[in-house]
Order: C-alpha cells, then structure tokens, then sequence
C-alpha cells in the first residue's frame, strides 16, 4: 500500500484521527468513503494517517497540496461540519481536543522548516460529541457527516482543478489499512460495553456507596 509512497505528488488526501475513541476516528471513516466512492487520479494519493504523528512528515513533504478530514473544537452542535482554510487550518493543527489525540501541527511546522514549498492546504473538520469510549463507534450525532464531508471535500477540490471518477457499482477500492480496522468489520465485531468496558476495567473505577 505504501509503494513508491515518497514519489512526489500533486495531492494528498488523508484522514486523521485514532478509531479506537469514538468520534476521533471520525477522518479515517470518511478517507476511507472517499475512498470507496472515487478513483485518484494520477499524481493524487489517498492515506490513512491514523495517529502516525511524525512518521508522516515524509508524506506531507513529497506533495504540493494537502487536503485532511478530521474532528475539531468549532465551538458548534456535535456533527457540525465546517472548512478550515489558511489561518483556519494553523489553528486547528495546534489544538489537541483530546488526550488521545496526535497532532499535526509539528508536522506542518517541521515540513516548512525544512523547505516544503507551500501549497493549497484545507481540512473538512466535524465538531466531535464523544470521545471517551474505547473501542466504540462513531456517534449517532457525527456519523451521518460522514457522507456530506465526503460531498464537500469532493466539490472543494473539484474547485482546485483536481478531477475524481466515481467507481462503478460493486468495484472494489484498494485497502488503505488492514481489512480488520474496516468500518464494516471493526463495529461488527465490537464486544459488548458488558465484555468490554468503555472506560477501561471496572475494578479500577468502584461506584460511590
């Protein structure tokens, strides 16, 4: 999947987030549709970036524009959508809404230290509503912004020129991560909050008398 991934590129497109905590996996869910949905062009590649952090630094380095889905504090409803641009997008990358998440801002900053020329740079961002359940599933507030992010990350940047053929029906994408972290597969085999307690073990948390 990562073949001649260092090749330099016109566009990246990459969710960000970790799975694992809810509404944090928010990015990954929606590169993972776009994904499904289109066909990259040439010079165009399409990343899980999961919580690599600095391993992505290389990533950011061999592409001219960025593009990112992810959840951010926008101080709005749960399930809000918005685009951040320019200063929009440096205020997003410095600010962590979680213990648990990786943020990118030391990314971009080390990129353009060392030389990264500067690009068009955007992000999709939801307003997250939960965050605090390991192992769970997106929200019922933020999972049906998966489809319209995908709808305004595809208009976004048809707008900066770049073209996306949708995949015939029943065409199979190529796997961005292993088949086990699928959407899909990850939430059907969910163990109940009753085997598996959100919060980490009960015997370490005792109810109040």
């Amino acid at each position: 999947m990562l073949d001649n991934f260092f090749e330099k590129t016109d566009l990246l497109i990459m969710g960000a987030g970790n799975i694992l905590w809810a509404d944090e996996g928010f990015g990954v869910r929606c590169v993972e549709r776009f994904n499904e949905l289109y066909r990259t062009p040439q010079k165009v590649k399409i990343m899980d970036g999961g919580t690599l952090g600095m391993y992505l630094l290389e990533y950011i380095e061999a592409t001219k524009d960025l593009f990112f889905f992810d959840c951010a504090d926008l101080g709005a409803e749960p399930g809000t959508l918005r685009v951040l641009t320019d200063d929009e997008v440096v205020r997003w990358s410095s600010t962590k809404i979680s213990p648990h998440q990786t943020g990118l801002n030391e990314v971009l900053a080390l990129a353009e230290m060392q030389g990264k020329e500067s690009g068009r740079i955007a992000v999709v961002a939801v307003q997250p509503k939960e965050l605090e359940d390991y192992g769970g599933s997106l929200s019922e507030a933020v999972r049906p912004a998966v489809d319209e992010a995908v709808k305004m990350a595809w208009e976004l940047l048809s707008s900066w020129g770049y073209e996306f053929e949708k995949r015939a029906q029943g065409e199979k994408a190529p796997a961005l991560s292993y088949s086990s972290l699928n959407q899909d597969y990850y939430e059907s085999t969910r163990p109940s909050e009753k085997d598996a307690p959100r919060v980490g073990d009960v015997r370490f948390f005792p109810h109040e008398s």
